[in-house]
């Protein structure tokens, strides 16, 4: 069956693989072990950090691969090359203006109860980590809630 991941990052990531058309994610150095756990067919749901925001959706549709080429630009003076790189697809990929702030969601979603409510942010440090399927359903619904209508 199916997981969903939320993969936490700076907009500046966001923006690095936006354009990269979507098409790769790479996890850090250190999370080979959860990287492993990742399948094609599994959803990753972008959390980007500052603004504190869901961002959009994408498929993986390769096993994971190693590549150190540099695609994201990490943290200052702490790059990471995220060599462990997954093939993916958009699903679902907001603008900037239209992401989910994170604090509307925070009451409802599973995986945050595990914190004291004043501090649901500290659910989603760490760069990586999967959801229950009733988080990954309520992501879903809100991210596509939040899409511009097609025209």
């Amino acid at each position: 069956m199916a997981k969903t991941w939320v993969l936490t990052g700076s907009l500046d990531n966001f923006r690095a693989t936006r354009e990269q058309g979507f098409r790769v994610i790479g996890a850090k150095e250190g999370r080979r072990g959860m990287a492993e756990q990742i399948e094609p067919g599994d959803r990753i749901v972008f959390y980007v950090t500052v603004v504190q925001a869901f961002a959009g959706i994408v498929r993986v549709t390769g096993e994971m691969y190693e590549d150190r080429e540099r695609i994201w630009p990490g943290k200052p003076g702490n790059a990471d090359a995220y060599p462990w790189r997954f093939e993916t697809e958009p699903e679902l990929v907001l603008d900037e203006e239209d992401f989910v702030p994170a604090v509307e969601l925070a009451g409802e979603l599973q995986h945050v109860a595990k914190w004291p409510a004043e501090h649901w942010h500290l659910a989603f440090q760490g760069q990586l980590r999967p959801v229950s399927d009733a988080d990954s359903e309520l992501l879903q619904r809100r991210l596509r809630a939040a899409a511009p209508a097609a025209a």
